[in-house]
């Protein structure tokens, strides 16, 4: 029997991110937050506390409340899909940070399995469903430069280890600056084109060892067993084209989309965020004119909330498993083309979502 009204949320994860996911959370008046879960029981606690959710403990506390249909999954790369199969087990469907698995066949994997059971495995990043790239995707399906054919991404910073109290994890297995901040990028680029067919890479890491530059353990050393910069050109099954560069090895920090198409070039905003101009370059205008974004400009957890309104529609989510699972294949394409110094074939694909409805607010009420 399919429920009504307000669906209830549970938090796996009380670290750094549960601090924008809650803030937000617990504004969407279509979404009831219902459990904070943690190892540590004291900052389950905490934080639960702090944003006024009823209920914290542990994951089988969270698991065994059967009001909670969406668990929000704020755990570290390694243990996203074990905790997410824990919660599909339990009947749970599933918002997942990014990234959405390690490798394809434990993605692909988790994907089948909530498919099997008739639930569904959404994932950040939503940032693509926020005004700035909601605005600059409307612009180009409506031509603002014409055809759209390469693009330019460049994603570049010294590293998280100088302001990270804990940023082992962003240099190991699951993190470094391709599976940290690219999924961003290559959402957006993906959004744009379409699928991605192919890539070729290079890589390197400049560091072998890094220095925790803040909080209690700053003066602390690790290794990094990851890449700290990747950059690929991206093919995509509609002949599109991208340069991409992901980078903690740059000390000069910037970050950038830029889409060029028949008739002029559109400047995004940064995909990092849900909001920002757009740009756009052409003969009529060499210095550029801003397009201000339209729609709703939340932050983190938007995607949670456009997830419960479609499980109630019973449409699908646009922040959707498959798309999830073809940015982590083309990341794992990327960091084998840069093993093996070849191009690597992207064998996913997925459906592009529909543009978010201009007037949509995630803060307004509609369940």
């Amino acid at each position: 029997m399919s429920r009504t009204g307000r669906v209830g949320v549970g938090v796996i994860g009380a670290g750094v991110i549960s601090d924008q996911y809650l803030e937000n959370l617990t504004t969407f008046p279509d979404l009831d937050v219902r459990f904070v879960a943690d190892l540590d029981l004291v900052r389950a606690k905490t934080q639960a506390q702090k944003y006024g959710v009823p209920g914290s403990g542990s994951v089988e506390d969270l698991l065994a409340d059967p009001a909670i249909e969406i668990v929000v999954n704020l755990t570290i790369p390694a243990v996203h899909v074990q905790v997410a199969r824990r919660a599909l087990a339990a009947g749970k469907n599933v918002w997942t940070e990014k990234p959405f698995a390690l490798d394809r066949e434990t993605g692909q994997a988790l994907l089948a399995e909530a498919a099997r059971l008739g639930l569904r495995v959404a994932t950040a990043p939503d940032t693509f469903l926020g005004a700035g790239l909601q605005t600059a995707l409307r612009l180009i399906e409506g031509g603002a430069v014409g055809t759209p054919l390469t693009a330019l991404a460049l994603m570049q910073s010294p590293g998280p280890d100088s302001w990270h109290p804990n940023p082992e994890f962003l240099f190991q297995a699951g993190g470094g600056p391709l599976f940290d901040v690219g999924p961003y990028y290559l959402t957006a680029l993906v959004q744009t084109f379409g699928p991605v067919a192919r890539v070729t890479a290079a890589a390197s890491t400049a560091r072998p060892v890094r220095v925790i530059g803040s909080g209690p353990r700053a003066g602390t050393s690790f290794d990094v067993t990851v890449p700290s910069h990747h950059g690929a050109l991206l093919e995509f099954e509609s002949g599109a084209s991208a340069q991409t560069i992901f980078s903690f090895q740059s000390h000069r920090s910037r970050g950038l989309i830029e889409v060029s198409g028949s008739t002029g070039t559109l400047a995004y905003p940064d995909p990092n965020h849900f909001d920002g101009d757009c740009v756009i370059f052409d003969d009529l205008d060499h210095d550029g004119r801003r397009v201000p974004p339209a729609g709703s400009i939340s932050s983190r957890g938007t995607g949670v909330a456009e997830l419960a309104q479609a499980i109630r529609a019973g449409r699908p989510e646009r922040a959707n498993g498959a798309l999830a699972c073809h940015v982590l294949d083309t990341m794992v394409s990327i960091t084998e083309s840069a093993e093996r110094g070849e191009s690597v074939a992207v064998e996913s694909s997925f459906t592009k979502a529909p543009p978010v409805p201009e007037h949509w607010d995630p803060k307004a009420a509609s369940l």
